[in-house]
């Protein structure tokens, strides 16, 4: 029986010695859920450690439902990314819409209000039937889940590679605002406190939710269909509004979601965060399904529902505020100060196992790593062995309309992206999305960002390239980065050589926060996300959230008026490797991931907050998929726009000084008049910068100084390519 609900079997031993005897059939699966992959990291806790997590502003770092930074004048936020793959895999809508459900409820336990909703998103390409019906199903779930709570969804990502075609990824990202007294956390502290169950009643949804996530996905994976939970967001607006005011009138002493592993999750980790334990009575557990027995309350999944630990002085006050909300609840139990979790039902004592054991004391495994043979084949293969375009026009068309880059507008129009009047920059206007925080001058900026073909080709390079990003975007916009969040997607850990990608991302990534001074406060780790075909590209995935301190300032990517000079800041290393050129013109993924260089990337950033700062500056996009070519279109085609522009070729090839990607480089537009100043500014902080002319009508034209034309086009048609550029539907 241990087997099948994914235990090993020298795991079995060990529970049979914590307890002392043999568990039961629930006790099993308490254990069998909170010693998941998902739940309990016994693969990756050690090599986690090699992220910084702490700061002069950290609040709470990994551990709690989100991580939570102090921005100032009393105010902190929260935010946290997780996964919902595998769930989406099977069934894209509900998956993707409680993937959004669940990520919220772990910003408002922590007594944050939800601002914004972000997502990253990866599939196979869209030539087949099933593939557009994912997609267009889990953009529906988010859409149809956000838009009903009421909170924006304001940015987000869309890759297609082939190894996503069975295992898609689906990442969730949330952040929220809150006074500093709103801070709660989840934890059960104190014996004779009261434990009530709120929210949706419990059904037999989601049953081993978190069992089926770590495991791969295979010819049976439909057959799990009733792991993944169902989601109720009129229910969650409800949930959210009244634990937000149950904590800002001081009624709750903590507070936990219940998502992955339901009530087990709940009830153990609240009593070890506390040092405590708690009686629970699931006669009092509101259920919408008749007969349902011990194990299935205690593991269900369903969605909706919250844990609150509350003092007995405020249980009446409490109980008001859920009768006004018309929200079902039970008074399900009380904290105990011996450790134990003990459940009763119907008369019987059916559980009764140690908080710590269940909740913390998994085994923690070092897997074998190997680096994969591929990594030096592909690494190594050189650019000279690709032939340059006939027609660059053409290849900057082909690139400009691929799926991975053309505008993702056919997905975000289906969000409501100015639901509470809020969002400042909308999808597509900027590097990140700016939110005015309420009240004040202030501003958030927030990105989601990853590249999983530059982590394929170097782990380690790519893994800080991927914090560099997020990073570079929310400076762009002139926020200065304060934290990030990471969702780790991977395939199965117990492979040597997917471990070892593993370990040299989060090696390359924990070195890019120490040098970009960016503490990492929460995240997610998703293992097994494979097929019986093969693994997914490693695809870390980096939130950050930055501040701005005048909205006002905030930077957006469109060339804005005739005659404004176009720069371009910064030299980092370019290389074709693993870049849209080369797949979408060569069908090739190879090649050598560029170098990056923390000092020149962190005086690159800090000029473009100045120049932000300062209003010298009227764009700002930095160079990322599909290099300078691509930057310079999205320019015009944001902006309505042309340029007239003369590049260097410094001997390199037209096809790398054109498509070529890599770290620290921003492309910029301004007045001319401010032309000096920028020259000054970027002097002092040492950053490189070439001028490569203005913008001008509406064609974008690109020479070489040679005086060949590489590109010239009106604006008009390559809009129409941007936009039209095959919508998956």
């Amino acid at each position: 029986m241990h087997r099948q609900m994914g235990l090993k079997d020298d795991e079995y031993e060990e529970i049979v010695h914590l307890l002392g005897r043999e568990p039961n059939f629930t006790e099993l699966g308490m254990f069998a859920v909170m010693w998941s992959e998902h739940c309990s990291y016994k693969h990756s806790r050690q090599t986690l450690r090699r992220f910084p997590s702490e700061g002069e502003r950290v609040l709470q770092g990994p551990g709690e439902n989100a991580g939570v930074i102090d921005i100032g004048e009393g105010m902190a936020v929260a935010f946290k990314v997780e996964s919902h793959n595998h769930p989406s895999a099977i069934e894209p809508y509900q998956g993707a819409a409680t993937g959004v459900g669940g990520i919220l409820r772990d910003i408002f336990t922590m007594g944050a209000q939800p601002v914004a909703i972000l997502n990253s998103l990866r599939f196979g390409p869209p030539d087949d039937s099933r593939t557009c019906f994912l997609i267009d199903r889990v953009v529906d779930g988010i859409g149809g889940y956000g838009n009903c709570v009421g909170i924006p969804t304001v940015a987000g990502e869309i890759y297609f590679e082939e190894c996503y075609r069975e295992s898609p990824l689906v990442n969730a990202m949330a952040v929220g605002g809150m006074p500093l007294e709103m801070l709660s956390r989840g934890a059960a502290s104190e014996a004779g406190d009261v434990v009530i169950l709120v929210g949706a009643r419990t059904g037999r949804d989601g049953i081993h939710g978190v069992t089926f996530a770590s495991e791969g996905l295979d010819e049976k994976a439909e057959e799990k269909r009733p792991s993944v939970q169902v989601g109720d967001p009129f229910m969650e607006k409800i949930l959210m509004e009244f634990c937000l005011e149950a904590v800002r009138k001081k009624l709750v002493a903590g507070m936990q979601d219940l998502g992955g592993a339901g009530l087990t999750c709940a009830v153990t980790e609240t009593s070890s965060r506390g040092g405590t334990g708690m009686e629970i009575d699931l006669d009092q557990v509101p259920c919408r399904e008749e007969n349902m027995n011990a194990y299935e309350i205690m593991l269900s999944e369903s969605q909706e529902r919250m844990l609150l630990i509350v003092k007995e002085r405020s249980l009446e006050a409490l109980r008001e505020i859920l009768e006004r909300w018309e929200l079902p609840f039970g008074i399900i139990g009380r904290v105990t100060n011996d450790g134990i979790v003990n459940v009763w039902y119907r008369g019987e004592m059916v559980v009764s196992v140690p908080a710590k054991a269940v909740a913390e004391e998994a085994p923690a495994y070092e897997p074998a790593s190997r680096e994969p043979a591929y990594i030096r084949e592909k690494r190594f293969f050189k650019e000279s062995a690709w032939a340059t375009p006939e027609d660059y026009q053409e290849a900057f068309l082909n690139v400009l309309s691929s799926c991975s880059i053309a505008s993702k507008e056919w997905a975000w129009k289906r969000y409501d992206h100015m639901v509470r009047t809020s969002t400042v920059l909308l999808p597509g206007q900027g590097d990140a999305a700016v939110l005015r925080l309420r009240g004040t001058s202030r501003g958030l900026a927030v990105t989601i960002d990853g590249n999983g073909r530059m982590v394929y080709l170097d782990p380690y390079r790519g893994g800080m390239m991927t914090v560099a990003e997020a990073t570079r975007n929310i400076s762009c916009v002139g926020g200065k980065p304060l934290g990030i969040t990471d969702c780790l997607n991977f395939g199965c850990p117990e492979n040597p050589e997917v471990f070892w990608q593993f370990e040299q991302a989060v090696k390359g990534m924990a070195e890019a926060c120490e040098a970009l001074s960016v503490p990492v406060v929460s995240g997610n780790v998703s293992f097994y996300n494979e097929s019986k075909h093969s693994a997914i590209y490693p695809t870390p995935v980096v939130g950050a959230v930055g501040l701005l301190d005048d909205v006002s300032i905030c930077v957006s990517m469109g060339f804005k008026k005739e005659g404004d000079v176009i720069v371009l800041l910064g030299c980092g290393d370019l290389s074709l490797g693993g870049s849209e050129f080369l797949k979408v013109i060569h069908g090739e993924m190879s090649g050598r991931i560029p170098d990056l260089v923390f000092k020149e990337e962190k005086r690159l950033q800090k000029l473009i907050r100045q120049l932000a700062r300062k209003g010298v500056v009227s764009s700002a996009h930095d160079l990322s998929d599909g290099g300078l070519g691509i930057a310079l279109a999205e320019c015009c085609i944001s902006g309505g726009n042309g340029a007239d522009l003369s590049i260097a070729d410094n001997s390199m090839r037209p096809d790398l000084l054109l498509f070529g990607e890599g770290p620290s480089r921003i492309l910029v537009s301004l007045p001319e008049g401010n032309l000096e100043n920028l020259k000054k500014m970027a002097g002092e902080y040492r950053v490189p910068l070439d001028i490569l002319g203005k913008v001008r009508g509406r064609h974008l034209k690109v020479q070489l100084s040679t005086g060949e034309t590489l590109i010239d086009l009106p604006t008009s048609i390559m809009k129409s390519r941007y936009l039209g550029g095959r919508e998956p539907v």
